[in-house]
């Protein structure tokens, strides 16, 4: 029992750090996943905002 306590000992710590770097990372996926996403629905109303522009000023030239 001793040995595998000891060997327990020597592996928590590896552990430990290796829980908290694959949350560090995970978050940081999550915030580009979302900045990603955000920055698509930005560039897709100012593409809707330049097709509406440009079509109103198509109309005004005719």
């Amino acid at each position: 029992m001793n040995g595998f306590l000891l060997a327990l000992a020597a592996l928590l710590p590896s552990l430990g750090v290796g829980a908290i770097f694959w949350y560090v990372m995970r978050a940081l996926v999550n915030a580009d996943r979302t900045e990603r996403a955000a920055l698509a629905r930005m560039d897709a109303q100012d593409a809707a905002r330049a097709a509406k522009a440009k079509s109103a000023r198509s109309e005004s030239d005719s």
